[in-house]
């Protein structure tokens, strides 16, 4: 074995396998099983034009080399972003920790309640430090957070309103500038009219729903808005407010005031800059408000026993089940990066924030009367960490700083501010005098005060107390917080476990190699609005990403900025809409979908203005040709797109989609390609080949960034050429195409730091390795498909009886026994594995996706289990509730209780096979009721006593 090949230790199954599975599906080689589940038509001719994959060591070498390209200057830009201080104790056994960025979404509860639980932290933080009711599970940075709290509230418009036809929304002109823009992206499909200008100049006349105020505002100035909050109010206008979190600690919360919503980022809770992300956002508002909340929320509820247990609350909510009623994404968030927050607040506790806050705003005054002493004339009259200068001479003041390794914002030609963060020294606020001295000739000494003078008024001081709860108090030494990470880690499944077998998710291998740069300081301390020469590492990263994504997908153009893989549709749907308009053709808005697309998809096409048509699907599962061509005709003069995902969602290569993807050109529409089972097609085929002109990727899934229990995400978009020219810009940093849309995510180049990964997974397999990822994907499904046949029926599969890269099987036909495909989900946790996706797309399965890191040996533990559990469905009676698959899964608790209530034995109950017992991992909880946690939402640290009589 060659140790430096990268492929040999991400890719699983090894040559000496290959015999065995080849012979359990029944094919002589590789190359027969992919001719027999690619169609002809549609496989690239050539291999990949990408460089050779290079060893891990030579990767690190290379990024390190890469790193150093990369300026840190003493930042003080703010706008948003602030350097923040991570704690090790946090960096080390959470943002390296694989127990942590390895799990998955929080579906499956009863093996979640450590993520859970730190996510309630998170959220009791939220509405602590806002003052509101309630909180999200977070959301992708603040820029959108606005922007869904704009969409939110336009939901939900009373009834007059909505009548009288209220569309206005007023922005403050104090808004983060990547704010406004996105503002903009989001309300031109909507129908909502931007209305931008002085709060204080606001006439609060008719036809105005909502408005978006920032706190501070964004050179610094804090506000006092709740005379306005007030007047809105008396005016049935609802009022949002972007804050910045660090200053709640020591500022009124907007919630006090009676706004409607809170929305900001935790970013300088502990998380790196990163050059735009990946960052958690919040999203705090009313509990009336909690059935149209954007974004997962984590309620209390209770389980079997009557135990207190933690969910994601109302799911409902969720586009996957509202699809074109969806009116936001909301199930796109940035879980690990909330985790990190939550604990950043749980470590340093109330005091500790305080004394972070006080000491941030105390050397804001200092450096503002130091300034102030030169001759500089400072503009705010209150302020918390940042302070609006007007200077004689910009462009000198510049030019000085820039040489002495600092930044500023420089507003215009007469005005910068400063702002100032958790890592500012004194030294640095004596080099920051020291600029202004320099440049402005300033002959006299520059000094820092002693003694400054209290800024913030009385009304605008926070009188209120929070964080309160046990949990901010307890851990403040090291030793004990890194105790409490690994109890909550310990009831979590993730995948240095077992597999996680998620179909349409792509659980896959996340190398440590890939992982170990987002720890290096010359990565995550670059703010994203850095002159482009002080990010020059970032930009030749991206820009290689950006050319492999391209070859990888044969398109023209690629733009890095969605965060989330439901951003991507978005974006690409955006793209498609400009195109249209850019050829006086912006009357096409309708959106052909198939049925059993992906339940973003059609929200997505409703959030960018487009109407949602649904074809059918045939009795194999693909898209019914004759249903698509009888709705092409008749939406012709309107058709913008279609969307699909290839392969299917039902895991099959339909081999009509050339045929499909023509007809779309033919009747003037664009294909966009939803790029979730990429796994399946990289250096076999790509969406430019099966004839689609955009395509979004999720980096997440094929390309390695780890799902991290809900998020970081990253979903660019790739197009063919006619499209490039509008790609996606930002206000502050130039990017885009020459007609690009406004901003898609906050940051110009979205979650820069976590595109590391894929760059790090595509260099490090080089063209070969990728396409063998590929084959032993569909390979390892394939073997998983055969192996579990007679006893687990797949639904769907190709015109040779090959799956893709995932497969659907079908659980409906146990009913007669009373087992539903839930049950199965369950007693597979007592197996130690994860469940597959269950109940999507179709009611009643599961969704089984193997990936290409698993090893021969974990997939036949699968398959094992599968097949018992499968003999343990034929013991049951079913008119017998009292069963192991009913009662699955099985606690510690239960297993080492006095009594044993039920007819199979506690080893069968826990330990149901012999590998089990070498490795058992034990749920934590029973299962839980859903029903009454949402009738009694709870969504902050309140133990369950508080409603337990309810």
């Amino acid at each position: 074995m060659n140790t430096e090949v990268f492929a040999a230790r991400h890719i699983g199954i090894t040559e000496k396998d290959l015999s065995k599975m080849f012979e359990t599906i029944s094919v002589e080689n590789m190359e027969q099983l992919i001719n027999e589940t690619i169609p002809g038509d549609i496989k690239l001719k050539k291999a990949l034009n990408l460089p050779k994959g290079i060893s891990e060591h030579e990767f690190l070498a290379h990024v390190q080399e890469l790193s150093s390209k990369n300026k840190v200057f003493k930042t003080f830009i703010g706008l948003g972003y602030h350097e923040s201080l991570t704690p090790s104790v946090i960096k080390r056994n959470i943002l390296e920790n694989p127990g942590w960025y390895t799990a998955y979404t929080p579906y499956q509860a009863e093996i979640a309640q450590g993520r859970l639980e730190a996510l309630l932290n998170f959220q009791t933080m939220v509405t602590d430090l806002t003052g509101m009711e309630l909180a999200n599970a977070s959301l992708l940075d603040e820029s959108t957070a606005a922007a869904e709290a704009m969409t939110m509230l336009f939901d939900v418009r009373s009834r007059q309103q909505k009548k009288d036809g209220a569309v206005k929304f007023f922005v403050s002109e104090e808004i983060l500038p990547q704010t406004l823009s996105l503002l903009k992206t989001r309300s031109i499909p909507l129908g909502i009219e931007l209305v931008i200008g002085n709060h204080q100049a606001f006439d609060f006349s008719e036809g105005y729903y909502g408005a978006m105020l920032q706190y501070p505002g964004k050179h610094g100035q804090v506000h006092d808005y709740a005379g306005f909050v007030q007047k809105a109010m008396e005016n049935d206008i609802k009022v949002a407010v972007a804050a910045d979190i660090l200053s709640l600690v020591l500022l009124t919360p907007p919630g006090e005031w009676g706004v409607d919503v809170v929305v900001g980022t935790t970013q300088r809770f502990g998380i790196p800059l990163g050059y735009g992300g990946p960052h958690a956002a919040f999203f705090a508002t009313k509990e009336e408000y909690k059935r149209s909340i954007p974004g997962r929320i984590i309620g209390v509820t209770k389980d079997t026993d009557g135990n207190r247990a933690l969910r994601m609350a109302l799911q409902t909510r969720e586009q996957h089940i509202k699809r074109d009623k969806a009116t936001s994404n909301i199930c796109t968030a940035q879980v690990l990066l909330a985790v990190m927050a939550g604990m950043y607040a749980v470590y340093h506790g109330p005091n500790g924030l305080k004394y972070i806050a006080n000491k941030v705003h105390l050397q804001t005054r200092k450096l503002s009367e130091g300034l102030q002493d030169l001759g500089i004339k400072q503009l705010n009259t209150e302020y918390f960490d940042t302070i609006k200068l007007k200077v004689q001479d910009v462009a000198t003041l510049k030019e000085v700083s820039e040489g002495k390794g600092v930044n500023l914002n420089y507003i215009d030609a007469d005005h910068v501010s400063i702002s100032l963060h958790e890592a500012t020294s004194e030294q640095d606020l004596e080099l920051l005098l020291n600029c202004f001295s320099v440049s402005q000739k300033i002959e006299k000494d520059s000094s820092l005060p002693s003694e400054v003078e209290e800024i913030i008024s009385s009304p605008l001081k926070r009188q209120s107390s929070f964080l309160e709860h046990e949990v901010f108090n307890s851990y403040h030494s090291e030793t004990e917080l890194m105790r409490y990470i690994k109890k909550l880690e310990r009831k979590d499944l993730a995948l240095n476990h077992s597999m996680i077998s998620l179909g349409s998710c792509t659980m896959k291998l996340n190398a440590a190699s890939e992982m170990l740069p987002l720890s290096w300081a010359n990565w995550g301390n670059i703010h994203p609005f850095v002159p482009l020469d002080q990010a020059k590492g970032y930009q030749e990263m991206i820009q290689s990403l950006e050319s492999q994504l391209n070859e990888i997908t044969g398109f023209a153009g690629t733009s890095l900025q969605p965060n989330s893989g439901a951003q991507g549709e978005y974006a690409g749907l955006m793209v498609i809409r400009a195109y249209h308009e850019s050829r006086d053709e912006g009357h096409r808005n309708i959106c052909i979908i198939p049925a059993s697309a992906h339940g973003t998809n059609p929200a997505s096409a409703v959030m960018a203005g487009m109407k949602v048509v649904v074809t059918k699907t045939d009795e194999r599962g693909n898209i019914d040709v004759a249903d698509l061509e009888e709705k092409v005709m008749l939406h012709s003069d309107n058709l913008a797109a279609l969307m699909v995902t290839y392969p299917s969602t039902h895991g099959v290569f339909e081999s009509s989609i050339i045929k499909i993807t023509d007809l779309i050109h033919e009747h003037g529409g664009q294909v966009y390609m939803d790029g979730a089972n990429m796994n399946a097609q990289v250096g076999l085929t790509n969406p430019a080949t099966i004839g689609a002109d955009v395509c979004h990727l999720n980096l997440h899934k094929t390309f390695a960034i780890p799902h991290g229990g809900g998020g970081p995400g990253v979903g660019p978009i790739c197009v063919a050429e006619q499209l490039k020219p509008f790609l996606p810009g930002n206000p502050v940093v130039e990017t885009g195409g020459k007609q690009g849309i406004t901003a898609i995510s906050a940051a110009p180049w979205g979650s820069a730091l976590a595109c590391l990964i894929s760059y790090g997974y595509i260099k490090m397999l080089g063209a070969e390795g990728l396409t063998e990822a590929t084959e032993i994907a569909i390979l390892n499904a394939n073997y998983i498909k055969d192996r579990l046949k007679g006893r687990f029926e797949v639904l769907y599969t190709g015109e040779k009886g090959r799956a893709a890269h995932e497969m659907i099987v079908d659980c409906r036909p146990f009913k007669v026994h009373g087992i539903e495909v839930t049950d199965i989900a369950k007693r597979l946790m007592d197996y130690g594995f994860h469940a597959p996706t269950v109940s999507f797309p179709v009611a009643g399965t599961m969704m089984i996706e193997p990936t290409e890191s698993e090893s021969l040996a974990e997939l036949d533990r699968f398959c094992d289990a599968m097949i018992a559990i499968r003999a343990e469905i034929d013991e049951v009676a079913s008119d017998e509730p009292n069963n192991v698959l009913k009662n699955a899964p099985h606690t510690l608790d239960m297993v080492t209780s006095d009594s044993w209530d039920y007819p199979y034995s506690r080893q069968k109950a826990a330990f149901p096979l012999p590998y089990v017992s070498e490795n058992k991992f034990w749920p934590s909880i029973r299962r839980t009721d859903e029903a009454f946690g949402d009738r009694n939402l709870i969504c902050t640290c309140t133990p369950i006593e508080a409603y337990a009589e309810v």
